[in-house]
């Protein structure tokens, strides 16, 4: 089975492209409105992530969890979306998930290149290319370019939370076009 598991690694990662990706680079690619991904069974989806929502239950030591919103894989390299809606202008992260984040971003750029974003976003359309989004790459979460919080700042109350707290005024503001022509340069980068 192991030798089957090494045939499949070298057959994704290691394989002649039968396209040459340069030529695909002069190529003028056209943005369709319309979505590349679909969820065709909407009520199946939501199933499927209620179903998880039962593994962890009242009198197990194990507690919280949290997913990647969105992880896109090529030529070994990743690009992590992070999606947070701002409430009050400012969005919340688990400092569990943070962390997390940090080592994967971490490792992942010893061995590979990886970038990681967090995107703050009120209530978007996706599909209107104009709509605005924040966002900070994590290496700008290293450098401390964004303040790690762990209490409002603008806030009377000072307790400290287990979370982190980052302002929209601390994040560059794009549009969705220019999110997407982002994640299409990393893709280039990848080549």
């Amino acid at each position: 089975m192991t030798d089957e598991t090494n045939d499949w690694i070298n057959i994704l990662y290691e394989r002649e492209d039968p396209v040459n990706s340069k030529e695909i680079s002069r190529q003028l690619i056209r943005k369709s409105p319309k979505a590349k991904y679909q969820i065709f069974d909407q009520s199946e989806f939501s199933r499927g992530r209620e179903v998880l929502g039962d593994l962890i239950v009242h009198g197990m030591i194990a507690s919280g969890g949290t997913d990647i919103d969105w992880l896109i894989e090529h030529k070994g390299s990743f690009v992590i979306l992070e999606f947070k809606g701002f409430h009050n202008d400012k969005i919340n992260i688990a400092k569990g998930q943070m962390i997390a984040y940090e080592k994967l971003h971490e490792k992942l750029n010893r061995v590979t290149k990886c970038y990681l974003y967090v995107i703050g976003c009120d209530e978007i359309d996706f599909s209107d290319p104009d709509a605005t989004i924040w966002v900070f790459e994590m290496d700008q979460w290293k450098r401390k370019a964004i303040p790690k919080n762990t209490s409002d700042t603008y806030d009377g109350e000072t307790g400290r939370q287990n979370k982190f707290i980052v302002y929209r005024e601390h994040m560059e503001e794009i549009s969705v076009e220019e999110l997407r022509d982002l994640i299409d340069s990393h893709w280039k980068e990848f080549e």
